[in-house]
């Protein structure tokens, strides 16, 4: 028998604390006192970036991140994911379903941190306000949290969601997600239409608006940069020539590196307001190794695409922990220089010792740690600061999607020249997040330098001669790159297009040993190191099983899914 109680059901918790009048029967426990708008924004925001970014137990944040970056080869972990085995139980696809679906306190730092239910308090209650700036922004937020959603799962529970307090619905259906998709631009819309309705109220959002600062125009952009990604997601099944063209010429997306789309994270540590990722540097047990398979793209390796190209952003991304000749912790399996990591797929003897000394960590771009300057420091909580933002949707992720439609023929436009500049702004924002960081580093910059001008000028050259083919292959391996700390688009951009290619150790030229591995070195500590063993079970997913959790309890719930085979309707090949 179902229970009762899901995470579609709690009501949202005010925090109104015991007096000395507890017993006043003049006062209706089902009408508690109302929470402020500016204390619900920022715990709607937050509690979103939590369900989407990476895994912190500490901090309540448990996002999808954590399970995708996996999926999309940029990190490989011994969890549940590895082998593309998360299932409907797995820790953070549960915990980032309540996230997003459950009530939560309107406190920053909850346990649970519930965006959906928030949204919906601040969109009732900021019409009894006549606040449009507060419920244009939660509309927007709405749009951009289902959209996520949806793009990750398929059907979605999103016109009953959440309807528990304003309509006593118990228990949601779940949406057909084709049928979502056009009520999420419409939202959007009427998210941009609020904005512009009251734009001048003195009540607007200030410092508990994390993303914006209460600013519309910029969340006007936002907004359209949001219905653009939609659109572009849409372009193998309806023809949106029309809509991208209107919104490019508008001149209102995203057009700067400040003003993209982001949450920053700070330095605090009480209460802990870091970037969830940055827990591998003061964890018990770091869980996070950096994929050989996004390594050896980085470093040039691989023959098929950007070969012998280094990426100037490499000690940006990762930090070695080991210095090339220095002995590891522990038998190694995949070595290259101080570059320490795990392959994907592993059933070799050295994949599961303890590495947390050894092991190349995260740097500084994803999630505010450590920029490579060699000196391969054992990483710990007073290393860097953790201050890098969640980037969900950046200037440099708007001028990519605009190459994919200009190669894609949707757009018009100059396909080379739009990959060159999101190239430029992919290195900006790199430089930006070092300065949100601020650790005491001296970083050089890398607009304007010489490895980006070599870099960027092969990765044309590699353009200009590619097929058709081969040119969307480079705009969205670059995106990928350029995103990475984020991986709800990249794992859409996959489904949708098939680039980037990713790591198949059932593939012979990709499996350890073929010709699309980085070159193993010795380590000192292991000079008689195994072969690296590897091998695929499962079939890639193509959408996410949705959350056990709520389908052992929502009897409006579908049957489980079979992720191999459950496309998300925009998934046309």
């Amino acid at each position: 028998m179902k229970r009762i109680i899901n995470s579609f059901l709690v009501s949202l918790v005010v925090l109104t604390g015991c007096t000395k009048n507890f017993l006043d029967v003049n006062k209706d426990p089902n009408n508690p006192a109302v929470t402020s708008l500016n204390r619900l924004l920022p715990a709607a925001e937050q509690g979103m970036v939590y369900a989407l970014g990476f895994t912190n137990d500490n901090r309540g944040a448990r996002g999808l991140t954590e399970v995708l970056s996996v999926y999309m080869h940029q990190v490989t972990v011994r969890e549940a994911q590895d082998q593309y085995g998360a299932d409907g139980n797995e820790f953070n696809i549960n915990g980032a379903w309540k996230g997003m679906y459950s009530s939560s306190p309107a406190q920053v730092g909850s346990d649970v941190l519930g965006c959906l239910q928030n949204i919906e308090t601040i969109i009732n209650q900021g019409t009894q306000e006549d606040n449009k700036i507060y419920t244009g922004i939660a509309k927007i937020l709405k749009a951009y949290a289902i959209s996520q959603f949806v793009d990750v799962f398929g059907d979605v529970p999103f016109s009953e969601a959440n309807k528990l307090i304003s309509d006593g619905i118990r228990y949601p259906k779940y949406d057909k997600d084709s049928e979502i998709y056009p009520k999420l631009l419409a939202l959007l819309d009427e998210g941009i239409a609020d904005l512009k309705a009251d734009a001048e109220n003195p009540a607007k959002p200030g410092a508990d608006d994390l993303i914006y600062g209460g600013k519309p125009e910029l969340w006007e952009r936002a907004a359209n940069t949001i219905k653009l990604k939609l659109y572009n997601q849409l372009r193998l099944v309806q023809n949106v020539s029309a809509q991208v063209t209107a919104l490019v010429g508008s001149d209102m997306l995203i057009e700067s590196t400040e003003g993209s789309f982001m949450l920053k994270y700070g330095k605090s540590t009480t209460p802990d307001d870091r970037n969830p990722g940055f827990n591998d540097y003061y964890a018990g047990q770091k869980t996070h190794y950096q994929s050989p398979w996004f390594w050896a793209i980085m470093k040039g390796y691989n023959p098929a695409i950007l070969t012998s190209n280094p990426d100037p952003r490499i000690p940006y991304y990762f930090y070695r922990q080991l210095k090339n000749d220095e002995p590891s912790q522990s038998p190694s399996e995949y070595r290259d220089g101080g570059y320490l990591s795990i392959a994907f797929g592993s059933i070799g003897p050295n994949r599961d010792f303890s590495q947390d000394q050894s092991m190349t960590v995260f740097g500084i771009y994803p999630v505010g740690g450590r920029y490579d300057d060699g000196g391969a420091e054992k990483v710990d909580a007073s290393s860097s600061t953790g201050a890098a933002p969640f980037k969900m949707l950046t200037n440099a992720d708007r001028m990519y999607i605009e190459a994919e439609l200009m190669s894609a023929g949707v757009l018009a436009g100059d396909a080379k020249a739009t990959l060159s500049a999101a190239m430029d702004e992919s290195m900006k924002m790199v430089d930006y997040v070092v300065t949100l960081v601020g650790n005491t580093q001296v970083i050089p910059k890398l607009v304007g330098s010489a490895a980006v001008t070599t870099y960027k000028t092969k990765a044309l050259a590699e353009y200009d001669a590619g097929s058709a083919a081969k040119k969307m292959e480079i705009i969205l391996t670059q995106k990928w790159i350029g995103s990475y700390g984020s991986s709800v688009d990249q794992y859409t951009d996959y489904r949708r297009t098939g680039y980037p290619v990713l790591f198949n150790p059932n593939n012979p030229a990709q499996a350890p040993g073929g010709k699309l591995q980085p070159p193993i070195s010795g380590d000192p500590s292991n000079p008689v190191q195994p072969a690296i063993q590897v091998q695929l079970t499962r079939a890639y997913p193509l959408s996410l099983p949705w959350s056990n959790d709520d389908l052992s309890v929502n009897v409006n719930a579908p049957p489980q899914k079979q992720p191999a085979s459950a496309r998300v309707f925009w998934d046309k090949d």
